[in-house]
């Protein structure tokens, strides 16, 4: 597409999959930086620099920009395209080769790419990586820097995390989103599990998707999903993950005739967080390989968004970053089903997932519809995502919007409005019989107010610092 993608990640290294073979068009380390010779200035960068020894950060850029390449073939069945093919990559290495991190890269990184932004086009930014929530995102420093970046007209598109099982507080999975993805200018990104059909109708929530509210803030998150299961990426050898799962990687042969069936593409390798999810990415340092990789989780989930945003852009390049979120939360699909059950076939628990706004956000993603109505966006106004503020006493939810917000604005809602049928009074949207964010979810937000499960957790409304004591570290997803 031409438009400049910045990575933010493990590292990617050069590919004939990725705009023949010149991507990365600016590498930078951000883990193992160049060190000073005696007089202080840079020396030679090392052979390894910038690369991804962990392998997340490949697969990243495959899906946002694979050309399919190596997939293209006389007699090759099945072609991987990335959603942006042709988009320049910029590569800023924040995490080590077992896929760990600091602060401090990150936010370095980022603000790297805001100063480069003019020179290589830099209009959006992947961040498929996260850690636990501290702070307010007001006080919080990575928060700070993707607002940052924001502001200076990079459209910024984060993992919600995998975090949707846990229930070590009693909230089965709800408020569970990562930092800087609970940040309400940011894209945040849950996944779907698309079943292996080439319809949408099918598809579910992935049970490892974290869900809102926001811990500390309440901001209602995810803003949107995307598919993220079962994703098939481009593979980098000899990296941690494909050294540790070497399960994972799929040679091109397969995708030749005679095809398998759709996700017999080799052994699963179950995350922490869903059954039929997989580890991230593979690396090949100094390399690439015509094998392919198939993983899971919101990264994946995530790239597909931010393909999807580098296409809006070229398609109209005056597309601000409030537009874009707009335009892709506008047009999502909210036909949903009220809930779904996955069951873990090693320890045979339950899992069941609402499709409220906490879990599915604005709908799942349209790029076709986000195209349709490109000039519809309206200018001069935030994409802030809304507030949840819940009333103890009446049992009430009310979503509370900035009045900066193109989601105020109460013209924009009705039949077709961003979260589905809705009646609003003023700028706030009281939680009653009305589906705010999709006309299917109704009976699942019943449910769940029923179960209380949300509301009764002090550990999501109180004042509760149980995590406070955990190390502080952004990390890719394991």
């Amino acid at each position: 597409t031409g438009v400049g993608v910045a990575i933010v990640d493990s590292g990617v290294n050069a590919d004939p999959n990725l705009n023949s073979g010149k991507d990365p068009i600016y590498v930078e380390d951000f883990v193992n930086p160049i060190p000073l010779n005696s007089d202080g200035k840079p020396g030679p960068k090392p052979n390894s620099y910038g690369l991804d020894w962990y392998g997340h950060g490949q697969h990243i850029a495959g899906i946002i920009a694979s050309n399919g390449k190596d997939s293209n073939c006389n007699q090759c069945n099945k072609t991987f395209i990335g959603i942006a093919p042709g988009a320049n990559i910029i590569d800023l290495k924040v995490l080590d080769s077992n896929g760990e991190g600091s602060d401090s890269a990150v936010i370095a990184a980022i603000n790297r790419a805001i100063q480069l932004r003019k020179t290589y086009n830099i209009r959006v930014m992947n961040l498929s990586l996260g850690r636990n929530v501290y702070e307010s995102y007001t006080e919080d420093p990575l928060c700070e820097a993707v607002e940052a970046a924001w502001k200076a007209g990079i459209t910024v598109v984060v993992a919600a995390g995998n975090e949707g099982r846990d229930n070590s507080f009693g909230n089965d999975g709800y408020g569970t989103i990562t930092s800087p993805g609970n940040d309400p200018y940011v894209i945040t990104v849950g996944a779907m599990k698309t079943e292996g059909t080439p319809t949408r109708t099918d598809d579910l929530i992935a049970s490892y998707s974290s869900k809102g509210p926001t811990a500390i803030d309440h901001i209602v998150k995810p803003d949107i999903v995307a598919p993220g299961n079962q994703m098939v990426s481009l593979l980098a050898q000899h990296g941690t993950l494909a050294m540790s799962n070497p399960q994972n990687v799929t040679a091109l042969e397969a995708f030749q005739y005679p095809a398998p069936k759709p996700g017999n593409f080799g052994n699963q390798h179950a995350m922490p967080n869903d059954p039929n999810a997989q580890p991230p990415g593979v690396a090949i340092p100094g390399g690439y390989s015509h094998s392919y990789y198939v993983l899971s989780g919101t990264s994946m989930a995530a790239a597909v968004v931010s393909g999807a945003a580098a296409d809006l852009i070229q398609a109209a390049p005056s597309l601000t970053p409030d537009q874009v979120k707009y335009l892709l939360m506008q047009t999502a699909s909210k036909t949903f089903p009220v809930s779904s059950t996955v069951v873990d076939q090693t320890s045979g628990q339950i899992y069941t997932d609402y499709y409220d706004i906490f879990t599915i956000g604005a709908g799942y993603i349209d790029l076709r519809a986000a195209m349709a109505a490109i000039n519809q966006a309206p200018s001069g106004l935030t994409a802030l995502s809304p507030v949840a503020n819940y009333d103890g006493a009446t049992g009430d939810v009310e979503l509370s919007f900035d009045p900066s917000s193109i989601f105020a604005n109460k013209a924009l809602w009705g039949t077709n409005s961003t979260w589905g049928q809705s009646v609003l009074t003023g700028n706030k949207a009281l939680w009653g019989t009305s589906a705010i964010w999709g006309a299917s979810s109704d009976a699942g937000q019943k449910a769940l107010w029923g179960t209380n499960a949300i509301w009764s957790s002090k550990a999501l409304w109180g004042t509760s610092d149980a995590s406070a004591s955990e190390s502080v570290a952004t990390t890719g997803e394991q």
